[in-house]
């Protein structure tokens, strides 16, 4: 499975932006499938998370209530929407997708098998 993330780009705080992550070879459409970002000095770390069945939807106390994850009707591509975005959430945004993935796993990045390559989003104070 190739994941391809884009999207990222430089931002004032309090702006939006919108991460999408297309997948060749598969569907979003089991297991779980997931946002991951890792700022300079920091471990990677988990943003954002989706059931593929049932579509149900994760976040980290840090983004919850500003990110929302959705994927589109043809279930290959995963978007990222990000709001009222702060200077905190400047990282290397990644998407990844974990086929066989259960519900207990949804925020363990080392359970994802597939990764992309990751966009970078700065945000300016």
């Amino acid at each position: 499975v190739q994941l391809q993330a884009s999207g990222g780009g430089l931002v004032q705080a309090g702006d939006s932006l919108r991460l999408s992550c297309v997948a060749s070879g598969r569907t979003f459409s089991g297991g779980n499938v997931g946002w991951f970002r890792q700022a300079p000095g920091k471990e990677r770390e988990f943003v954002g998370g989706l059931r593929g069945s049932g579509g149900a939807t994760f976040y980290s106390d840090s983004v919850k209530g500003r990110f929302s994850i959705s994927r589109d009707s043809t279930k290959s591509t995963l978007y990222l929407q990000m709001n009222s975005l702060k200077p905190e959430d400047t990282a290397v945004y990644y998407c990844a997708v974990a086929p066989r993935g259960i519900l207990s796993t949804v925020r363990i990045s080392s359970s994802y098998d597939d990764w992309g390559q990751g966009t970078q989003v700065t945000v300016s104070s």
